[in-house]
């Protein structure tokens, strides 16, 4: 197989119809380092908005069972990726999400702002950090493929194109984004959690690292002193480096998902796609009531 070979075949296909096709090639072949490190960047800059970042804090699942919201958080996404929206699997990992989500006073717009992280973080990333540039056949694909996902989670108002996915991210981030103590807290445990799955002498260098690839918002509404100007650029310099040796290599001949990263680590014997996740209890931890719409509960079937 070519280097270029999967993406002629992405050429041919239909970026609406074939969107969860063309996204599992994309996501399984073609850059699955890449879309792992932009979906943790997505999340995570959803903590800088204070609403979001302080029912997770009160949830308590991101500060003090970290690996294991990581962990969920990773196998559920990853499962409907792997087995798309029809199958089984996918259906149970949906209603999976529904559940929990459901339980929790979410606002509409704050559902559809995490949304957006994932339609746009990844191509941002990928443009900067990959081996090659997304094709606009794979950001019409995931841009289609988060409408559905948002359509299956009852997302009212969903954006209908990449570039309005886009516009309402950064709009929302400029009236959003602002310090609060508590999501300041999961910023942390989140960034201990990576230093984490590397040997502990490199912790302080693998925060710094991290730092260098935040944007100024981001370490703004966290109060994060930034790092110098010669760290930011070395770190970057060597993302893109990265990038720059796996356009080298031979191109991937197995699929590799979400569930075979190192960074999970959570399950050595395996997991029910049905026992992920969390089962809030009223009253506890951040979940006072259901939600006063139906909205998240959308139809998982």
């Amino acid at each position: 197989m070519k280097r270029f070979e999967r993406l002629e075949r992405i050429r041919r296909l239909d970026p609406v119809a074939d969107a969860e096709e063309i996204y599992r090639i994309s996501v399984a072949y073609e850059f699955p380092w890449d879309y792992s490190r932009a979906l943790e960047l997505a999340l995570y800059r959803t903590y800088a908005v204070p609403a979001i970042g302080r029912l997770l804090a009160r949830t308590a699942e991101l500060t003090e069972r970290t690996q294991k919201r990581y962990d969920d958080t990773v196998l559920l996404l990853d499962t409907i990726v792997e087995h798309g929206f029809a199958a089984q699997e996918g259906r149970t990992a949906i209603r999976r999400i529904n559940q929990m989500h459901r339980s929790y006073d979410i606002s509409d717009d704050d559902m559809r702002y995490v949304l957006s992280t994932f339609v746009v973080m990844p191509r941002r990333w990928i443009d900067a950090y990959g081996w090659r540039r997304l094709a606009r056949h794979e950001i019409v694909a995931g841009t289609e493929y988060y409408r559905t996902l948002g359509r299956h989670m009852g997302i009212p108002d969903i954006p209908g194109t990449y570039e309005e996915f886009e516009t309402l991210l950064d709009t929302y981030e400029q009236a959003h984004f602002g310090w609060d103590e508590e999501a300041r807290r999961v910023s942390d445990a989140t960034l201990g959690l990576m230093a984490s799955w590397y040997p502990r002498p490199l912790a302080p260098l693998l925060r710094t690292a991290t730092l260098a690839l935040l944007d100024e918002p981001l370490l703004r509404a966290f109060r994060y002193p930034p790092p110098g100007a010669a760290t930011s650029a070395l770190v970057r310099r060597a993302v893109r480096t990265r990038g720059r040796l796996v356009r080298l290599l031979p191109p991937r001949r197995a699929s590799h998902f979400a569930r075979q990263n190192r960074e999970v680590k959570g399950y050595p014997d395996g997991y029910r796609v049905a026992d992920l996740g969390t089962r809030p209890v009223p009253g506890l931890r951040g979940c006072p009531v259901r939600r006063r719409d139906s909205s998240a509960a959308g139809p998982a079937e």
